[in-house]
């Protein structure tokens, strides 16, 4: 899922491409990615986009008199920029948007379709979308410190928890965890002002270092290596393989759909943690991690 540095390398993107620009037209093949009916999608047609911003990992196109097109690519929607008048894919498209000089498509490659479009009208409306969890590069440490330990959660629940922290998934809360040298099923109140310290610097520096990269990788062009898998991650999605500081072997634990991945030598102690029992345990602090947001 496209999360906080990927979303912005696409914010980086649209900017020259769409602020002030008009939309011309409008073709949808997938009607299910609509999910509001009223206004009709059609009507943003002949209006101007005035301003963009991310909400959680949500794209949001700002157009005239405060109507607002929300964008959440979920899993694996993705955005292409095309010339004006380009095709909606077929079996992977879901719809294109002609503004200015150029086209932004969304497609999904996936035979779960949870990509969703909303159009809305007014800031109020907008904020129903806001899963109200605060931008994890906009804090204080003393507003770090209190806002993690606001609940009693595990680091990586805490972490991919939409209504506590702004587009953070699974993948960077993985290698923000192994920036910081936590484990991943420690609790939220048991850090001590050390640790609370070492992951706010992991979550700045791990998500800053990323959004600068993906915005260098693309330069003038456009994001299309949009995936939670890179080689230069330290530990997601590298089960097996050696840490890359310690030389351990990646673990994971694995709950529902989710697969955590750490490194027992940085963040454990050497334990492994990984087993059923463990997975059975966690229970609901899990459910759902990294899928919304």
């Amino acid at each position: 899922m496209p999360e906080l540095p990927d979303v912005e390398a696409y914010l980086h993107a649209l900017r020259p491409r769409v602020l002030g620009r008009e939309v011309t037209g409008v073709r949808v093949s997938s009607i299910s990615v609509l999910k509001t009916w009223e206004p009709p999608f059609d009507r943003v047609v002949g209006r101007r986009v005035v301003g963009l911003r991310r909400l959680g990992k949500r794209i949001v196109l700002e157009l005239d008199d405060e109507w607002f097109l929300v964008i959440h690519l979920m899993v694996a929607g993705r955005l292409q920029w095309r010339p004006t008048g380009a095709k909606v894919p077929a079996k992977v498209g879901h719809l294109a948007i002609d503004v200015g000089d150029g086209c932004l498509v969304l497609t999904e490659a996936s035979t779960k379709k949870r990509a969703s479009v909303h159009l809305v009208v007014g800031e109020e409306a907008l904020s129903g979308h806001d899963p109200g969890g605060l931008d994890p590069l906009g804090l204080t440490p003393t507003g770090f410190r209190e806002h993690v330990r606001s609940e009693n959660r595990t680091l990586k629940r805490a972490l991919t928890d939409p209504r506590v922290f702004s587009g953070i998934g699974n993948a960077y809360s993985d290698e923000i965890l192994h920036r910081a040298g936590l484990s991943p099923v420690q609790r939220t109140r048991n850090l001590d002002d050390v640790e609370v310290v070492r992951l706010h610097g992991a979550v700045e520096a791990v998500l800053g270092e990323w959004r600068d990269r993906l915005i260098a990788e693309a330069g003038d062009g456009w994001p299309t290596k949009v995936t939670a898998f890179r080689p230069e991650m330290a530990v997601h999605g590298k089960y097996r393989q050696p840490c890359p500081v310690c030389g351990s072997s990646v673990q994971r634990i694995v709950y529902a759909q989710t697969e955590v991945n750490y490194c027992p030598g940085c963040q454990t102690g050497g334990r492994p943690l990984a087993d059923r029992s463990l997975s059975r345990l966690l229970g609901d602090d899990w459910e759902g991690m990294g899928i919304s947001g």
